[in-house]
């Protein structure tokens, strides 16, 4: 059995509130990315996965997806913490090991660039080296889950390996939900939701539209020709010629 207690500790040195950070930005142009829909009841949360920077993590992620793995698990921890609701939700099998694969390298940030933004997906651990299935997502960001070389003690911190780029409102909704203040052991304590959401299904999907760009006003009426100056009238018609007598 996986102790849930053991699968994401945080370690937080400052104020949660303090922390806030904006939405995770997309990699450069042309960075190789898989993007994955978690469908769930609250609706559906699209990833976009960082397979050139994170490349063990993203395969590892991909791998419970492709053999259908996701279906039938739950987002079953919400961290919500002062008023700007920071914290994560986090997802997986939480004590079913006998769905989970092995345990797969640590990618820390240091070695990847990548960050806990808002919006970032990030893999549960216990030791370094530990991760396997369980996620987590982050809400209005963490940066000391960030790997932090010169710290003392377990400063790998943990493995982004995406980011959300549709569904966020679905995520905090999961967030929103009601918690059992006495479930969970230690730093989760509290945190587990009453009533997990389950995922419905994991698949990989297309890429999602780019945002159409902003529609052109449309084009304005031509004008109506001024009258000419007064002192430009045109001149009175001619007179009728004479008839010619016979």
């Amino acid at each position: 059995m996986i102790r849930p207690a053991l699968l994401l500790t945080l370690l937080i040195a400052t104020p949660l509130a303090a922390q806030t950070m904006g939405r995770c930005a997309p990699p450069p142009d042309g960075t190789p990315q898989a993007f994955v829909a978690l469908t769930t009841p609250q609706g559906r949360i699209t990833l976009a996965l960082e397979t050139k920077r994170a490349p063990l993590t993203a395969a590892n992620f991909l791998r419970y997806v492709d053999q259908k793995r996701y279906d039938g698990a739950s987002f079953y921890r919400a961290m919500k913490i002062g008023p700007e609701a920071v914290g994560l939700i986090q997802g997986g099998f939480r004590q079913d090991g006998r769905r989970m694969l092995a345990p797969i390298a640590h990618e820390p940030t240091s070695k990847t660039g990548l960050t806990h933004c808002d919006g970032a997906i990030s893999m549960a651990r216990a030791a370094p080296g530990s991760a396997r299935s369980e996620f987590f997502i982050i809400v209005e960001g963490i940066p000391s889950l960030d790997a932090a070389p010169q710290a003392m003690g377990d400063n790998a911190g943990f493995a982004v390996f995406g980011r959300v780029v549709d569904g966020m409102d679905v995520v905090r909704r999961i967030q929103a939900a009601k918690t059992d203040p006495s479930a969970g052991e230690g730093a989760m304590r509290g945190q587990m939701i009453a009533a997990p959401v389950a995922i419905l299904s994991a698949r990989r999907v297309k890429p999602p539209a780019p945002p159409a760009p902003p529609a052109a006003p449309p084009p304005a009426a031509p004008a109506a020709p001024a009258p000419p100056p007064a002192d430009h009238a045109p001149p009175p018609p001619a007179p009728a010629p004479a008839p010619v007598p016979n």
